[in-house]
């Protein structure tokens, strides 16, 4: 995710509707996900290695974001419930999952990489995408996706089936649910609560657009601040913590597109375009390990949408 140029030629040109995933060389997220079509995807898993996940879907733009640890490391078009069988809104959680498997209910359709969210008929499949919804109430993705989502997913892991015109969001935080303030990029005070996660996986999301970042640990948010970023984010990019050692601590750009800076070292001069107040700096010093990651984007954190009424939860 650091250009867009990769995305932007591929639909200039026109693109088959096929699973296919995107080599996305950079950009905002926002823009990368809705100029998706049909059957194409984003798998970055780099982003966030490790960390609870939510996949949010999004009937309005026929979109689907995976996050862990509140980072998006996946994106996908989805065709959904068709009229007459309209995909059910709510939050729901894996109840069982099938590499192989083919529908009780429709002539034995199949449903590879199955990932079910109800009893009575809805779940995350691979399936055809025709770029509307078209199914009998599941959320069918691309095979490639499906295929990735399977391998990463567990039972009981939370997804968000929404019906509102929302943005992708770097960072979603309870208020999309609760429909709550939550919006701590709104001024200019500095929040660090590291009780509220005592442990567990941590990122870092610095947003150019808000001017602050967020951190978060184990998907949980336990800090934020003002920081500003010197020189234009024209795109999203991150750096993964590899070591820390008596020389210091090392950090390498994740390989979110083929390039030379790809794994390399992050240079100590390259931190000196980020400003950040003394005491924010601190305490994130404080709880620096190993997999640590952070990510810049020109997106803005905060809440644009109406927030998700849960009128349902599978059981």
């Amino acid at each position: 995710m650091k250009t867009l140029v990769a995305l932007l030629a591929l639909v200039a040109v026109g693109a088959p509707t096929g699973s296919q995933q995107i080599d996305v060389s950079s950009g905002s997220v926002v823009e990368t996900v809705a100029k998706l079509r049909a059957g194409q995807y984003v798998w970055e898993p780099e982003v966030a290695p490790q960390g609870p996940m939510l996949l949010i879907i999004n009937l309005r733009s026929q979109r689907g974001i995976l996050y862990r640890n509140g980072v998006p490391i996946g994106a996908t078009t989805v065709s959904t419930g068709r009229p007459g069988h309209s995909t059910p809104t709510g939050v729901f959680t894996i109840l069982q999952k099938q590499v192989v498997h083919y529908s009780s209910k429709y002539d034995s359709a199949p449903m590879p990489y199955m990932q079910r969210l109800t009893w009575y008929g809805v779940a995350l499949h691979a399936g055809n995408l025709p770029g509307y919804p078209a199914s009998h109430g599941c959320i069918r993705m691309p095979k490639g996706f499906a295929q990735l989502l399977f391998k990463v997913t567990g039972l009981g892991m939370t997804v968000v089936i929404a019906d509102v015109a929302a943005a992708p969001r770097v960072a979603p935080v309870p208020s999309l649910l609760s429909g709550g303030a939550g919006d701590s990029s709104a001024d200019q005070t500095i929040f660090w609560a590291p009780d509220k996660s005592p442990s567990g996986p941590v990122s870092v999301v610095v947003s150019s657009a808000d001017q602050r970042a967020v951190v978060l640990r184990n998907g949980v948010m336990i800090g934020s601040a003002p920081v500003s970023v010197k020189g234009a984010v024209t795109g999203t990019w991150a750096y993964s913590l590899r070591s820390i050692d008596s020389s210091g601590q090392h950090w390498v750009r994740i390989g979110l597109s083929p390039g030379p800076t790809n794994g390399t070292l992050v240079p100590a001069q390259e931190w000196q375009r980020f400003t950040a107040p003394e005491a924010f700096k601190t305490a994130v010093a404080g709880i620096v390990q190993p997999g640590m990651t952070i990510v810049v984007t020109p997106d803005s954190l905060r809440s644009v949408a109406a927030p998700v009424e849960v009128l349902e939860s599978a059981g």
